[in-house]
C-alpha cells in the first residue's frame, strides 16, 4: 500500500525523466484512479508524511476479532485432547459448548472454525 503510493508520486514527479499521466500511472501501478487522485491530494495538503501514514480501519477483521491468541490456544488444546465421553471425535459444536465453560466470553462456531483453520 505505502509502496504503491510512493511509486505513484515518483511516476507523477516532474523532476524525473519519465513523467506519466494519471491514466498511465493507473495502468503501470495496477491501482484505481481514486488511489492516484487521493494520493496526490494527500501529498498536496499534507506533504509526504500524510501519504506515508497508514490508518487501519476500525471495521477491519483485527478490530472485530473475538478470539485472541490465548483463547485460540485454549481451543486448539481442547481440539487436540481426547473427545468427551460418548463421542469419537470433537466437532465444532462440541468445541463451542466446551469453550463456553473454559473461556470467559462465549465464542461462535464460526470463530472456532476460523481459529482451527488457521
Amino acid at each position: 500500500m505505502i509502496r504503491s503510493r510512493c511509486q505513484i508520486l515518483i511516476d507523477l514527479d516532474e523532476a524525473h525523466d519519465k513523467v506519466l499521466t494519471h491514466e498511465q500511472c493507473v495502468r503501470v501501478n495496477g491501482v484505481c484512479m481514486a488511489t492516484v487522485a487521493n494520493t496526490v491530494t494527500k501529498y498536496i495538503n499534507g506533504g509526504i508524511s500524510s501519504v506515508l501514514q497508514y490508518r487501519r480501519s476500525v471495521n477491519s477483521d483485527q478490530a472485530r476479532r473475538k478470539l485472541d491468541g490465548r483463547a485460540e490456544a485454549c481451543i486448539i488444546e481442547l481440539a487436540c485432547g481426547p473427545a468427551p465421553q460418548g463421542h469419537s471425535c470433537w466437532t465444532i459444536r462440541l468445541l463451542a459448548e466446551q469453550s463456553r465453560v473454559v473461556l470467559e466470553t462465549p465464542v461462535s462456531r464460526e470463530a472456532i472454525r476460523r481459529a482451527l483453520k488457521k
